[in-house]
C-alpha cells in the first residue's frame, strides 16, 4: 500500500477495520493504561502538574508499590513521561490537553450509553454480576 494511499484509508470511516496491527496495539495500550480506577485518579492527581511517588501514596490510600505499578503501567500506554529531580523520579502528563479530551470524550459516551457500558467479565470479576442485577 503506498503512503499517499494509506494516510487515505486511515481518514475514511469505511476502512476503520484495516488498521495496521502496529497502531491496534499501540491503541490498546492506552485503553488499558486508562481503564483502572486508581489509574484515573493518578491522572486526575497529575492533571494538577507533576507529581513524586510519595505525593500519591496519602491522596490515593495506597501503598507506594501500588502507585509505581500504576505509574508504569500508565508509562507503558504512554500516557504519562518520568525524570529524575535529585533522588527521586517525577511523573507528569505527556499531553494533559488530548488527555483531558479523551477523558471528555468517555465521560460522554459513558452518558449517551447509560446501562449499555458494562465492565468486561473477563477483566472484572465482579461485572458479571453486576450486569446479571441489571438485566433481571
Amino acid at each position: 500500500m503506498t503512503r499517499a494511499r494509506h494516510d487515505q484509508s486511515r481518514s475514511t470511516p469505511d476502512t476503520a477495520g484495516s488498521a495496521e496491527p502496529a497502531a491496534l496495539a499501540a491503541a490498546a495500550s492506552l485503553f488499558r493504561s486508562l481503564g483502572d480506577p486508581s489509574r484515573l485518579a493518578i491522572l486526575g492527581h497529575l492533571m494538577l502538574g507533576e507529581r513524586r511517588v510519595v505525593d500519591l501514596t496519602d491522596p490515593l490510600g495506597l501503598a507506594q508499590s501500588t502507585v509505581s505499578a500504576h505509574l508504569r503501567c500508565l508509562l507503558d500506554g504512554g500516557v504519562v513521561t518520568v525524570r529524575a529531580r535529585g533522588g527521586a523520579s517525577v511523573y507528569a502528563l505527556v499531553a494533559p490537553v488530548e488527555l483531558l479530551a479523551v477523558l471528555a470524550a468517555a465521560e460522554g459516551l459513558l452518558g449517551a450509553t447509560g446501562d449499555a457500558v458494562v465492565p468486561c467479565p473477563r477483566y472484572s470479576p465482579d461485572a458479571g454480576a453486576a450486569a446479571r442485577r441489571r438485566r433481571g
